[in-house]
Order: structure tokens, then C-alpha cells, then sequence
């Protein structure tokens, strides 16, 4: 296929942000859903905890809205989280019109689990794979919806702007988007997918490091293309480490769900020392900011490669009934975990920044909106609350959505121009990306995981710096493939990820220096902000 694609909307990414707004947009005309991996391939499909919801007469959206307030350490947005989580409940109940299997209690109302960091019951989920069984009927009503293409195993490049149709750059406030160049199956032309708006779901970074929960599809694209195009990103210092990652060679860091100490497992050390409660008096069920940052002390202090959950005090009839997909998983590894505890670490799991977007996901880039883990809503502050991040992309999918249709209006896209090979010519060798794959991934890893250093930071800017102009250069000159395209697009995450942790100069939610140790709202209680047009600021 060399030419262009043109539809009404396009969408980058699969994920529960892109279904929710391909079937609405569905209703107003053509949409492109543009996928990298089979369209089932999405942070939504790892999901195992469930929806953050007010769903009970014991719980209240106050509560709800002051667990979130609290656990993003004074940078979540209130009006932003009161509006998302008033809006919780319908988009809920929308899921279960479209066939959403969730748990039930037997009297036939919501089961509702419990999490860190919540003072309520409040969790909808489905079993332990709530995300699966989400993506699983959104797929299916997607995939029967004439309206509705997917492109799988097609990669966006980079966004097609007005500037770049015109051959000048402008500033974004006055640049226009119009569709995004995307790379046709692993090896093909890249041509231009137009469309009178454009919706990035592209999911999270997690991929930046060495190890995460996320799938390899991780790779932060949409931050990268958003920026590049001028959008401004926020608050990227602040990646969640999940706590609680199976610990094996072969496991690629399966996420044991945090719903498992809500139900009762406790994290021990290999002695059996509980060691949480030395932490933070709510244990484990602290937000996952505290635990992690508990264990990986721990091992540091006791030199231990991991630390152990025992789920022996959820119960075996609790295992079976609401954890059997972790079960089972585990005893494909051999644990058996009703009999004995299993070894865990923390591993890179949510970016709590991201591309910044208002009330109803329009970025700064007109005609460019985003929703999910990509963008920076104002709703995480310094640290996700569990199960609120469903629960932001569902609301911010249907704003964005109901928004673009009606801001797109007739607009056609004019034509673009095709991608310019120039000179590139095939890459004689792979040995440059294979090594700089892992070079950013080990180096975030070591310089700017869950504890960093001013000196760590100085190291890591100068290394990634480097590493990134090699890369660049490797880039124009060779032809685009896709393990090159992701290496781009981490390599820049990483380098806007070190830039925003040098700029918070204290220790706040997920950013923790040992440099900063004090929380300093005096002068950093404000979002950390960067934009291709003017560097960094605080705002």
C-alpha cells in the first residue's frame, strides 16, 4: 500500500481510550483505528485490578475525590478528579450495557474489591483480568462496526501538521493537525493517514525501562510524537513502580495485583519479616509510591534480589473464586500460592504524566486530542491512585470523542505530501539499535528509577544525551523500521523523563531524591512542564 489513507478521525492505539472513541465517533463518520500489535495488544489488556468507582451506600464521590487528592501529593488537579469521578458511575453502567462481565455479589450488585491507598470498597472489576474482559466487548462491538478500520501492525512516525504541509515551523498554538505518517506492516512505505481530527491513545513508556509490567508495545509513542509536534508534556518525573511483580527469569514481570493485599496477602522479607508496617501504618495497603519504595529499601538493605507476598491469608476459596488467572499463572512457574509465598519485585508500571490536554482531551495542537495514559488530565498528580487510571481514559474518551466530533466539523485535510526518503538506505547492521535498546533501558533503570540522586540525574542526562544524538543520526540516514522507531521515541521519553526529575528539586510522590528529601510546597507545588518551543518550566 503506498497511498494515502483519509478518514474523518484517526485514532493511535487500541487501548480502552481508543475503543471507547472509535465507537463514538463511530456515529459521525469514517474512522482509522491505527494499531502497532494486533489490535488486542494494549496496556488495557494487562490490567488485572478493576475501575475505581463510587458504586456503594457506604462510599461517597468526597471520598472517593480525597483518596485521589490524597494520594497525588498535593498535584492532582481538584476540579479535574471531582468531574471524573462524578462521571465514574455512567461510564460503569455504559460497560455493562455494551456486555461488560463484571463480578457480581449474589444479591446481583457490583462486587467491589479494595486496593492501596482507597478508605472504601470501591473497585469494579471483572475476576482479576477486568482489563481483558473491558477490551475483549469493546473489540468485538468495534470490529462489527462498519464505520470503524484497523490498521494492525502499522505505526504512526510522526503527525502531520499544517507547518509541515507548508514546508515553515510554526509554533503549536498556531500549527494544526491533520493525521499522522504511519509505517504500513513491519518493513513497508510510510504514507500519510489524514483526517479532520486526531486522537492519540497510545498508552504508556514503560519500555524506557529495563524492567516493567507493561507489553514491549510500551514504548511512550504518543508523548514523543506530540512533543516533537510541539504539544506541550507534563509531569513525566513521575513514573509508578508497580510493587509487585512475579520474580522469575521467564516471567517478563507478571503483575501480581495489588486487589490481592487488599484482600489480605502481606509482603514479607526472606526471613519473614513483615516489613511494611515499619513503613507506613496502613501496611500494604499504602499507596504503591510507599511500597515500592519499602521494598526496594529492603532489598537494598538486606541485599536480597527480591522480597516475598504471601497470599495464604486471602484463602484458598478467595484465590480460586477472584485471583484464578494469577493462580494459574504463577503455577505455570511453579509456585503454588495457597501452599507457600512467592517472590516479587517492583517494576515500571504507569506514567502519571504525560501529553497535557484539557477538561475535554484537546491538547494544545488543534484538531489533536488525547485520552489515557498518554495524556496529563490533572486527575494523578504525583502518584496514581489504583484503579483510577480505567477509570480516567472511559471519561476523557467519551469527553474527547463528543468534542472532536463536533469541533471537526466538515473540514477536509488537505493533502499531504508523501514521506521523504531522501537518501536513507537500509541499515547494513542492527547490532547499533540492539545496543542502544538496552543502553537507555539499563540506564533509566539505574540513574532514574524509584530513588535518584542529583548526581545519578547529571550522569543520566549527559549519557542519554549522547545516546540520543546517535540514534538521530542513525535515523535520517537508514531506513525507518519499527524496532528503530520505538528506539527514537524511548530514547526522547527518557531524556523528557531526566529533564522533569532534575527540575523538581524535592521529593514528592513518585519523585524521590536522596538529594530532596523534604515535600517543598513552598516552591514546588505546581506541575513540571516541557514544551519543544520552550524548553522546560514550572507552571
Amino acid at each position: 500500500m503506498t497511498r494515502g489513507v483519509e478518514s474523518d478521525f484517526l485514532i493511535l492505539g487500541s487501548g480502552v481510550a481508543g475503543l471507547v472513541t472509535a465507537l463514538r465517533l463511530a456515529r459521525h463518520g469514517t474512522v482509522s483505528v491505527v494499531t502497532k500489535k494486533e489490535n488486542h495488544e494494549s496496556n488495557t489488556n494487562y490490567a488485572q485490578g478493576g475501575i475505581a468507582t463510587v458504586m456503594s451506600f457506604e462510599d461517597s464521590f468526597d471520598l472517593h475525590m480525597r483518596d485521589t487528592l490524597e494520594c497525588g501529593a498535593g498535584l492532582s488537579h481538584p476540579g479535574a478528579v471531582e468531574s471524573m469521578v462524578r462521571e465514574g458511575p455512567a461510564r460503569i453502567r455504559d460497560l455493562a450495557e455494551w456486555g461488560v462481565d463484571f463480578t457480581r455479589a449474589p444479591e446481583g450488585a457490583f462486587a467491589l474489591g479494595i486496593e492501596g491507598g482507597h478508605s472504601r470498597r470501591r473497585i469494579v472489576h471483572s475476576r482479576d483480568m477486568t482489563g481483558r474482559e473491558v477490551e475483549r466487548v469493546l473489540l468485538h462491538r468495534a470490529e462489527a462496526d462498519p464505520n470503524i478500520t484497523f490498521f494492525d501492525h502499522h505505526a504512526a512516525v510522526d503527525l502531520i501538521l499544517d507547518s509541515k504541509i507548508a514546508g515553515e515551523r510554526r509554533p503549536a498554538v498556531r500549527d494544526r493537525c491533520w493525521g499522522a505518517y504511519v509505517l504500513t506492516e513491519a518493513h513497508g512505505p510510510i504514507v500519510p493517514f489524514t483526517a479532520r481530527a486526531t486522537f492519540l491513545a497510545t498508552g504508556g513508556c514503560g519500555k524506557v525501562y529495563l524492567y516493567t509490567s507493561n507489553p514491549d508495545i510500551a514504548t511512550g509513542d504518543g508523548i514523543a510524537m506530540a512533543y516533537r509536534a510541539g504539544a506541550r508534556v507534563a509531569n513525566l518525573e513521575f513514573v509508578q513502580f508497580h510493587p509487585t511483580c512475579l520474580f522469575h527469569p521467564e516471567a517478563r514481570s507478571f503483575l501480581i495485583s495489588e486487589a490481592v493485599r487488599g484482600e489480605g496477602a502481606v509482603l514479607t522479607a526472606l526471613d519473614g519479616d513483615r516489613f511494611m508496617t515499619r513503613y507506613d501504618p496502613r501496611a500494604e495497603l499504602a499507596p504503591r509510591d510507599i511500597v515500592a519504595r519499602a521494598i526496594d529499601a529492603e532489598m537494598k538493605r538486606r541485599g536480597d534480589k527480591h522480597v516475598l507476598l504471601d497470599l495464604r491469608p486471602v484463602g484458598k476459596e478467595t484465590i480460586s473464586s477472584r485471583f484464578p488467572t494469577i493462580a494459574a499463572m504463577c503455577a505455570r512457574f511453579g509456585f503454588d500460592v495457597t501452599a507457600a509465598p512467592i517472590p516479587v519485585v517492583p517494576a515500571a508500571h504507569y506514567m502519571c504524566g504525560g501529553v497535557v490536554v484539557d477538561a475535554v482531551g484537546r491538547t494544545g495542537i488543534p484538531g489533536l486530542y488525547g485520552a489515557g495514559e498518554v495524556t496529563h488530565t490533572g486527575v494523578h498528580g504525583a502518584n496514581r491512585l489504583a484503579s483510577n487510571s480505567l477509570l480516567e481514559a472511559l471519561v476523557y474518551a467519551e469527553r474527547a470523542s463528543r468534542d472532536g466530533a463536533a469541533a471537526a466539523g466538515a473540514a477536509r485535510p488537505p493533502e499531504a505530501p508523501g514521506w521523504e526518503v531522501g537518501a536513507a538506505r537500509e541499515p547494513r547492521e542492527s547490532v547499533l539499535i540492539d545496543h542502544n535498546w538496552d543502553l537507555v533501558r539499563r540506564l533509566m533503570w539505574d540513574y532514574v528509577g524509584i530513588v535518584r540522586s542529583d548526581e545519578r540525574l547529571v550522569t543520566a542526562a549527559r549519557r542519554i544525551a549522547l545516546i540520543r544524538e546517535e540514534i538521530e543520526s542513525f535515523y535520517w540516514k537508514c531506513f525507518i523500521t519499527p524496532d528503530l522507531l520505538e528506539l527514537r521515541n524511548i530514547a526522547l521519553v527518557g531524556e523528557l523523563i531526566i529533564r522533569s526529575a532534575t527540575l523538581r528539586r524535592e521529593s514528592r510522590g513518585l519523585h524521590y531524591n536522596i538529594d530532596h528529601l523534604e515535600r517543598d510546597d513552598t516552591r514546588w507545588l505546581c506541575d513540571t512542564i516541557l514544551s519543544r518551543d520552550t524548553g522546560g518550566e514550572d507552571g
